[in-house]
């Protein structure tokens, strides 16, 4: 067989894929079902949930808190918790997103299996809740919502639509394998917020007025209909976690630093938003007031706004929410926790673990401080590395692991 043929027969079941996930989709948008029967489940227990609770008895926390397994789940990204509390949705930068339910709910998950294992994702990174109980996913360039996921997890067929449909979400000539691990949040105004990470260290000259026009480098709002797209945030790199104050509504996210200016500058970033259209600095500061090099010679936006918070430089700050439970000490309440995924390039790793920020009575930032640590052993290994935060409804923290491929559950008291 030639090797134009091999090309045709490869491009031929590529398209015919395409074709599929097209189709199964439009059946699940009109309730009909797509003929998928079996779903991937997961098998927990055994020695590998063993070898993760040896891991976890070496992490740190403050006084009275205690840190258990919940859930095997694998390349474990960004939760989301239903608003019944009656499964957690968790992305990961393949092809899966997980369900995961404790049925009998002694805080251990009894099972986790793939949603909509009939849908073909891409990088689907990002779940999100509505209030009203509509899931709605990020993809690498897609946005889909999922109206009554709680009910219709169940089954391999879910009620399913395109909010932003593929290749709309970015140009499709900016599609990439770095910074696509998009994130969303419904805001107090009832619109979807996405981050949309660029693919460059730092990008090209070239391309800042195309990335100002969709979006890219910033933080994107649109209508739950996918109707009425703004770009609310610009000047951010690659923000992966973001969550609104709900005393009064601001927009906080982290924000990961530029790469090459050493293993101590700049700083990674949490970042607070008061208002629509505000910039925060990127290309031209590549964390805190650390100038980058490609642009060190130009005038920065006169408008920039700093971060609330410096935080370790290339400790890779990623998911983060606002706790509004009960069950930890009032030190806690109404802060932010969020997940430092650890360095990848610094000379002496730093992170992996769990960071709590305080936030005062005026929403401004207070002190920011190690909550759980442990997964960077005294070699420089990673034992595990967090990715997000997300809180049950019974006041408990999860945290999701990509490394372990795994969902640890923080409690106080119990």
């Amino acid at each position: 067989m030639s090797k134009k043929t091999v090309l045709l027969a490869a491009l031929m079941a590529s398209a015919a894929t395409v074709v599929h996930a097209q189709t199964n989709l439009e059946k699940l948008s009109g309730f009909k079902k797509t003929g998928t029967t079996d779903f991937t489940i997961i098998e927990q227990g055994g020695s590998k949930a063993e070898a993760i609770k040896a891991t976890l008895a070496k992490i740190k926390l403050p006084e009275g808190f205690k840190i258990d397994f919940y859930a095997i789940v694998p390349d474990a990204r960004h939760m989301a918790v239903g608003p019944q509390g009656i499964v957690t949705f968790v992305g990961t930068r393949k092809t899966k997103i997980w369900a995961v339910t404790d049925r009998d709910k002694d805080r251990i998950a009894d099972e986790v299996k793939d949603f909509a294992p009939s849908i073909d994702f891409m990088v689907p990174n990002g779940p999100c809740f509505s209030p009203e109980g509509v899931l709605y996913l990020a993809e690498q360039n897609r946005v889909l919502s999922f109206p009554a996921a709680e009910f219709f997890y169940e089954g391999p067929d879910v009620a399913a639509f395109n909010v932003v449909k593929q290749g709309e979400l970015i140009p499709v000539d900016e599609e990439s394998y770095n910074h696509t691990a998009r994130v969303c949040r419904v805001g107090p105004d009832g619109k979807l917020y996405i981050s949309l990470g660029q693919p460059f260290n730092v990008p090209a000259p070239e391309k800042l007025d195309l990335y100002k026009q969709h979006g890219i480098s910033g933080i994107i709002r649109v209508g739950q209909d996918g109707t009425g797209r703004e770009v609310f945030t610009t000047g951010v790199r690659n923000s992966v976690g973001h969550d609104f104050n709900p005393k009064n509504g601001d927009l906080w996210f982290t924000d990961n630093q530029v790469d090459g200016l050493g293993d101590d500058q700049p700083p990674g970033e949490l970042n607070r938003q008061t208002a629509a259209g505000q910039n925060f600095g990127f290309p031209w500061y590549g964390g805190g007031t650390v100038r980058t090099t490609e642009y060190k010679d130009q005038e920065p936006p006169a408008d920039t706004v700093p971060p609330a918070v410096e935080m370790a430089p290339h400790a890779a700050d990623l998911g983060m929410t606002f706790y509004s439970g009960t069950q930890f000490p009032e030190k806690y309440r109404g802060g932010i926790f969020s997940a430092q995924h650890g360095s990848w390039n610094r000379t002496t790793p730093i992170g992996a673990r769990v960071m709590f920020t305080a936030v005062n009575e005026d929403g401004s930032a207070g002190e920011s401080e190690v909550f759980a640590e442990g997964w960077l052993d005294g070699n420089g290994e990673y034992l595990g590395r967090p990715v997000d935060i997300a809180q049950l409804r019974d006041g408990s923290i999860l945290v999701s692991d990509d490394l372990v491929g795994a969902v640890y559950r923080i409690s106080y008291g119990d």
